[in-house]
């Protein structure tokens, strides 16, 4: 992706210098059926529920036990400090170039910020933390992101590249596109009526992601469009990322068996024809997915 000498967005929190790992929220759900299986059999004795409160008391502490065991990132890994002020450069020009399409193609636009951080900090909307992965906050209109992310992204997931990372800041910034339109206001209220129908409820939030997926590539169309970012294999780099973290993918890794009825993203085929939709043409109108 073309970025240097780009304009870089001021709408930036950078909070790596003053969050970490001091705390923990709830791990993801990711993280959660990737060690289902070793933790089903320690319930079964006194043992191992004594092994799970230690393993609980060490990682809400700020330590991670399943580093050991290769899951969920150290609690203190090492950071390459110069390349992590690259990705960050990176970022907030990807951040500013979101900006400057949808200032330009949607009116009253107004602009998110994005919270730069490490380990953990505090949103509108709770406790963040790495394990949680980027995250748009509709209460205080933030995008949320761990750098360290992106290193995930490129390992655990077989996704590197530029553009793969500003494919998913661009997603981000379409759940701020939601929230600006009412939508997700409107998706919330729908679930709290259906009181707890968590399979409507999952159905409905796949919907809103590959809302955003589209939106994503509609920014990519106009951004190409009006400044020329796309270099060869940056289209690929997106959709290996939407494709490596859709439901049925992660679930398959996670436990070796997919529930269609838990997604929440929409599966990897799913994501990959909503951005390629919006991408085609640049058109927001094109990504219904409500209908």
């Amino acid at each position: 992706m073309k970025w240097k000498g780009g304009r870089k967005s001021t709408n930036v929190d950078d909070r790596r210098a003053t969050s970490g790992s001091g705390g923990r929220g709830m791990p993801s759900m990711g993280t959660m059926m990737m060690i289902w299986p070793i933790i089903k059999p320690l319930l079964k004795t006194k043992f191992g529920w004594a092994i799970i409160g230690l393993g609980a008391a060490a990682y809400f502490a700020g330590f991670n036990p399943l580093a050991l065991l290769g899951v969920g990132g150290g609690a203190s890994a090492p950071v390459n400090q110069v390349q992590d002020d690259k990705n960050a450069a990176f970022i907030s020009t990807v951040l500013a170039s979101t900006e400057d399409v949808w200032k330009k193609e949607l009116r009253g636009y107004t602009e998110p910020k994005m919270v730069l951080y490490r380990g953990s900090t505090r949103s509108g909307c709770g406790h963040a933390s790495a394990q949680m992965g980027p995250f748009y906050c509709p209460t205080d209109q933030k995008v949320y992101l761990d750098l360290g992310f992106f290193d995930e992204l490129a390992n655990r997931h077989n996704a590197p590249g530029d553009f793969a990372q500003a494919y998913v800041l661009a997603h981000e910034i379409g759940h701020h596109i939601q929230n600006l339109q009412g939508t997700l206001s409107k998706v919330q209220k729908a679930k709290q009526s259906w009181g707890g129908n968590s399979t409507k409820a999952n159905a409905l939030q796949v919907r809103v992601e590959l809302q955003a997926d589209c939106y994503a590539g509609a920014w990519a169309y106009h951004a190409h469009k009006d400044f020329n970012i796309l270099e060869s294999g940056d289209v690929e780099e997106a959709l290996r990322a939407a494709s490596s973290i859709g439901d049925d993918t992660l679930q398959r890794e996670a436990t070796g068996h997919v529930r269609p009825d838990a997604f929440t993203h929409g599966s990897s085929e799913q994501r990959v024809e909503w951005f390629r939709r919006g991408l085609r043409s640049g058109d927001i109108r094109q990504c219904d997915t409500f209908q």
